[in-house]
């Protein structure tokens, strides 16, 4: 049996003969964080188990259509033997739902998983979603219609609607299974993807009111002035990132988003065949070869000033910055 099948298995052992299982993931939950959480813990439930839904930010109002949605709590209780961290690369992004514990499991897609957990079970896939969907059977575990939904919003929005350049015809078959247990994909994708909210939407516009470009880089900023004129009260940018990609003629577009505590959110996507990954992970962040971010200390200015430095150099040279954000 090879290493990840032991692995596989051993995630199988502990899911069984827990009883009360905790489940997180990042801060700022995004669709695959969501939907990977209550994908695996609905299917948990149906077995029998108590299974604890923590998300340190809370749950994104985009998500509350989907079962399990009203049982996301913002802190762990006391009272569970076993933890599980889905959709996260390192533990840090957690928030500090575990404490300073070690996980015992740590199921995740991104290439810049550092590994953290007792098991770690990390696939290159198009979603954390989708490795869930492709090991319940192997686990022991029922793909219920509640769970289905859950999994393939995370798909959905992890793939911007299957369009990323991760998608694959194995990624269209894992989400075929989803819509063969009755998962609406129009339905989940218009909720996902299209619906906004007025104080999103008007989020969006003060964004994109000073979106900003250098040759192939574009690039905004939101502030915390921003959400309260917009009355916004999410965690996120309300994905204005997704927007910035739609500009046909830029390779890299890069979204700062006003943080507490001294620190700013970057958020990159790139087109192929850039890794933008490398560049978020030599500023702590992590993420994938289109998309990542990574969280700065700083202001506003210090922030945006030597990250689109890096990114230029990035882009024009491929050369990576040596730390130099440590300054700040």
């Amino acid at each position: 049996m090879t290493s990840k099948n032991n692995t596989i298995d051993t995630i199988r052992q502990l899911l069984h003969n827990a009883n009360n299982i905790l489940l997180t993931s990042h801060i700022r939950p995004d669709g695959d964080a969501v939907g990977s959480l209550l994908g695996l813990g609905l299917a948990l439930m149906a077995v029998g188990k108590d299974v604890q839904f923590v998300l340190t930010d809370g749950l994104p109002s985009t998500f509350k259509h989907l079962s399990g949605a009203d049982q996301v709590i913002t802190a762990a209780k006391e009272d569970f033997d076993l933890s599980v961290v889905v959709d996260c690369s390192d533990l840090e992004r957690t928030g500090g739902s575990l404490g300073e514990n070690q996980p015992d499991i740590n199921i995740d897609h991104h290439i810049t998983n550092l590994k953290f957990a007792r098991h770690n079970l990390v696939e290159a896939k198009a979603a954390t979603a989708s490795i869930i969907t492709n090991h319940l059977k192997d686990w022991d575990l029922p793909l219920t219609l509640p769970a289905a939904e859950a999994l393939l919003t995370g798909m959905i929005t992890d793939t911007i609607g299957f369009r990323t350049s991760n998608v694959t015809g194995e990624t269209l078959r894992i989400a075929s299974v989803l819509v063969d247990h009755g998962a609406n994909i129009s339905e989940l994708y218009d909720q996902a993807l299209v619906t906004r909210s007025y104080a999103e939407t008007k989020l969006w516009g003060l964004g994109l009111s000073r979106l900003e470009r250098d040759g192939r880089i574009v690039w905004t900023s939101l502030n915390n002035e921003d959400k309260k004129l917009a009355k916004f009260h999410g965690k996120g940018s309300a994905d204005i990132i997704n927007l910035l990609t739609s500009i046909d003629d830029a390779d890299i577009a890069v979204v700062f988003l006003e943080s507490d505590n001294h620190h700013i959110k970057v958020s990159w996507r790139a087109k192929p065949p850039l890794d933008i990954s490398k560049l978020a992970l030599s500023f702590g962040g992590g993420g994938h070869a289109a998309a990542a971010g990574a969280d700065v200390n700083g202001t506003m200015e210090e922030v945006t000033a030597h990250i689109l430095k890096a990114t230029r150099a990035y882009l024009k040279n491929g050369i990576l910055p040596a730390n130099q954000i440590s300054g700040l």
